[in-house]
């Protein structure tokens, strides 16, 4: 196999590549089939990471809109990147890096500094093979010291952005050996008027991707219920792979039951088959089985969080989502997340607050809404509702504080209002002299001291605790001992800077600089979301008990 001099890829790691394209129309799940996947082979006992492309002209997802695209999820090495990458993470329950997003802004970019640098001594630079290679070397080394590597490329089958990418993967696969190549392809599966499921669809896109050299090894039918026998042989047959190669992923009521539905379907066994990595997978009985007994628990009651936000759209949240999930499976209660317009609070939205038993205020960035997610911290406060502020959230907490205990008048946030005469949050220092909006913020994983018997300590058990941050604004120093004075404890810092929240004589109110919810796993629920539900328990059970105190 050609390696690329500039890279000492050996080729012995990496070993295996499954490459996960999608037809029709995007938004099918092709990410989250990928994830279930490598999550049944990780169970198998194989060492498995994932990429993601994204043939967006953006460098990062870091300035791209939530509302479009859903939110940015942040890694540990301070990556923005696609919201994808935290499903990779939470299935797999790896770090990933920025290494693991390949972009069409990112790799067009490093060919032209390339080319500036004169690094191609004076040769024609061209998509094919300039641009190509950095892709399959990208790959590559993203795949370093994993048994297999999962990548997911974004969009559809067709798309004109999209061409490089799976010219990369023809290439690629005429490098590698065939056992060590699979091709995973997922496509919709409608049902016409009569209530027949529609085969014609899959059969374009499968043609399509025949056009461009690549012909599938799996094909995986998105259908609201499971596949007719009779649609796997009629696909099977039109696109030219064995029946048994035609799977199921039909609609869920949860994400993390797709890999229970996968392993049934016999999906991850054929994969082995064909990668040639079935004799060395741990026997069924040996294979982690953890996750399959958190999914199917039967759950003890439910909790209703208000998830105070601007954009109606779960994939802006997608990560709290996520972690609210999580605490719910280590408490074994279903959550009911309902969202709350913060730019509507006037209207019937102050109903959902009223009714939940938790309120969750999340990061986001501009003015609008802000009022809002104010005065659901006040709600919060002064009626005991347990609370949880992150980033944003955070820093809505403080200046609600400083505005109705302190008595500060117009105190507020300088990002939102450079006029305030409190600016109680006020920009970092090194931020001073940024220009640049992409990748210029406090990225990525920091560590936070945490002070010892307070309600943090008690969260995370220890004496600190390391979580990724996405900001520009911290606490201002000059009003940290009023704030305190006034009961408010900074119970974690960062040197001089203020990183979680709480008020001891409030049953749960804790608010974090740093994002919690990106560092959460199905296995591993973050501490303050599983604080968060604890107390609405505990709150519930005292209740229920009036010989138990508050």
């Amino acid at each position: 196999m050609p390696t690329e001099p500039e890279t000492d890829y050996d080729p012995e790691l990496g070993r295996k590549f499954i490459f996960v394209t999608g037809g029709v129309m995007s938004g099918l799940g092709k990410g989250i089939t990928a994830a279930s996947t490598g999550r049944l082979l990780k169970n198998a006992g194989f060492d498995v990471t994932a990429v993601k492309i994204d043939p967006y002209l953006n460098v990062d997802a870091g300035t791209m809109n939530p509302f479009q695209h859903g939110e940015v999820y942040v890694l540990k090495d301070g990556g923005e990147v696609d919201l994808d990458l935290g499903n990779y993470e939470r299935f797999l329950d790896i770090d990933m890096t920025f290494d693991h997003n390949i972009t069409t802004g990112k790799t067009y970019q490093h060919v032209i500094e390339k080319e500036r640098a004169g690094d191609y001594l004076g040769k024609t630079v061209q998509i094919i093979p300039h641009i190509t290679d950095d892709i399959k070397r990208r790959i590559r080394e993203a795949a370093k010291g994993n048994d297999v590597c999962i990548i997911e490329v974004g969009g559809t089958v067709g798309d004109i952005e999209g061409m490089p990418y799976l010219e990369a993967l023809r290439q690629f696969a005429h490098e590698e050996d065939d056992d060590d190549i699979l091709f995973t392809h997922v496509t919709l599966v409608p049902y016409s008027m009569n209530g027949e499921q529609k085969t014609k669809p899959t059969q374009h896109s499968v043609k399509e991707l025949r056009s461009i050299g690549l012909q599938p090894d799996i094909l995986v039918g998105r259908s609201e219920d499971k596949l007719d026998i009779d649609t796997r042989e009629k696909i099977a047959l039109f696109c030219d792979v064995p029946t048994k190669a035609v799977f199921s992923n039909p609609d869920v009521s949860d994400i993390y039951h797709v890999p229970l539905m996968v392993e049934e379907a016999g999906l991850d066994q054929y994969v082995m088959e064909q990668l040639d990595i079935a004799d060395e997978a741990l026997p069924p009985e040996q294979r982690e089985n953890r996750w399959r007994e958190l999914v199917t628990q039967q759950t003890t009651g439910e909790v209703d969080v208000a998830l105070v936000g601007k954009y109606d759209l779960e994939d802006a949240y997608m990560s709290v989502h996520e972690a609210l999930k999580h605490a719910g499976l280590e408490a074994n209660v279903d959550v009911n997340v309902e969202w709350v317009d913060s730019e509507e609070m006037s209207d019937h939205h102050v109903d959902r607050l009223h009714d939940a038993d938790a309120v969750v205020v999340p990061g986001g960035f501009g003015s609008r809404g802000t009022a809002g997610k104010v005065e659901a911290i006040r709600y919060a406060r002064e009626n005991d509702v347990p609370f949880l502020g992150l980033c944003l959230g955070f820093q809505m907490a403080v200046v609600e504080f400083a505005r109705n205990v302190l008595g500060l008048a117009g105190a507020h946030s300088a990002e939102l209002d450079e006029e305030t005469p409190h600016p109680v949050i006020d920009i970092l220092p090194e931020q001073y002299e940024v220009e640049d909006m992409g990748g210029t913020m406090r990225l990525g994983a920091h560590e936070t001291d945490i002070e010892p018997g307070t309600l943090a300590h008690e969260l995370y058990g220890a004496d600190s605790c390391t979580e990724r941050h996405r900001h520009r604004y911290e606490v201002n120093p000059e009003y940290i001992e009023r704030i305190e004075s006034e009961g408010m404890t900074f119970s974690g810092r960062a040197n001089n800077r203020m990183e979680i929240l709480e008020l001891p004589d409030h049953p749960y109110f804790i608010g974090t600089q740093f994002h919690p919810e990106f560092r959460s796993r199905p296995t591993r629920a973050s501490p303050p979301f599983v604080g968060l539900l604890e107390a609405v328990l505990d709150d519930d059970t005292a209740a229920a008990d009036p010989e138990v105190s508050h």
